[in-house]
C-alpha cells in the first residue's frame, strides 16, 4: 500500500485510531508513540479541543494531513489550543495537493553584515583599498568561526559601495557569511 497523507475521514477515527496511523505512518517506536500522550489530560478532553488530536505536550497536539510537499507526503504536527487552525491547514493542503501540493526552493543560507565607514574624506579610495584587501579581510572573518567554515559556511564574499547621504558619501561594506543551518546573527556579527 502506498504511503499518503490524504486520509479521508481521519477526523472520524478515535484519537487512539489517529496515533496508530501516525506511529505507522511516521515508522515511530511504541517507546516514540507512548511519548506523544504526554500526562495531564485524557484523549476524550483533547478531541473536543482540536481536530485530529494524538497526543498532548502541554497543549493539544493534532496532526494536519493532506500535505504533498515536493512530491511526498506529510503528516504535520500542530501543538495549539485555537479550533478550526488544524482543519483549515489540512483543508487548505487538501486543495493544493489537487494542483500538485506544494513546492519548494530555497536560496543559499547568505547574510549580510553591514559596516557603514563615516566622514570619509576619500571613500572612492577606500573602497578601492578595501576591496584590494577582500581575500585577506574574508580570511580574517573566516578565523572568527572555525567551525561554521568547517561545516562548508563562513564569509563568502565582500561587497562595497559609495552612498552618499546628507552629510556626505560613506561607505558601505557588506560580509557575505554562509551561516548554513544557523540562525547566524552572532556568527555575522563577529565577523563583521
Amino acid at each position: 500500500m502506498e504511503k499518503t497523507s490524504r486520509v479521508s475521514g481521519f477526523f472520524k477515527k478515535t484519537p487512539e485510531e489517529r496515533l496508530e496511523f501516525v506511529k505507522s505512518f511516521s515508522e515511530l517506536t511504541d517507546e516514540e508513540a507512548s511519548a506523544i500522550m504526554g500526562e495531564g489530560a485524557t484523549l476524550a478532553d483533547l478531541d473536543r479541543m482540536v481536530e485530529n488530536v494524538i497526543g498532548w505536550i502541554e497543549v493539544p497536539l493534532g496532526v494536519a494531513l493532506n500535505f504533498l510537499i515536493n512530491g511526498k507526503d506529510y503528516i504535520i504536527p500542530m501543538a495549539i489550543e485555537e479550533p478550526s487552525v488544524i482543519a483549515a491547514a489540512s483543508n487548505a493542503a487538501r486543495m493544493a495537493r489537487e494542483g500538485g501540493g506544494f513546492r519548494t526552493c530555497s536560496s543559499e543560507p547568505l547574510m549580510i553584515g553591514q559596516i557603514q565607514i563615516v566622514d570619509l574624506r576619500d571613500p572612492f579610495s577606500a573602497r578601492f583599498e578595501i576591496l584590494r584587501e577582500r581575500d585577506r579581510i574574508i580570511e580574517l572573518a573566516n578565523k572568527e568561526d572555525p567551525i561554521l567554515v568547517s561545516l562548508g559556511g563562513g564569509a563568502k564574499d565582500l561587497k562595497v559601495r559609495v552612498v552618499e547621504g546628507e552629510r556626505g558619501a560613506n561607505l558601505v561594506v557588506h560580509l557575505l557569511v554562509d551561516c548554513r543551518d544557523a540562525m547566524g546573527a552572532n556568527a555575522v556579527n563577529t565577523m563583521a
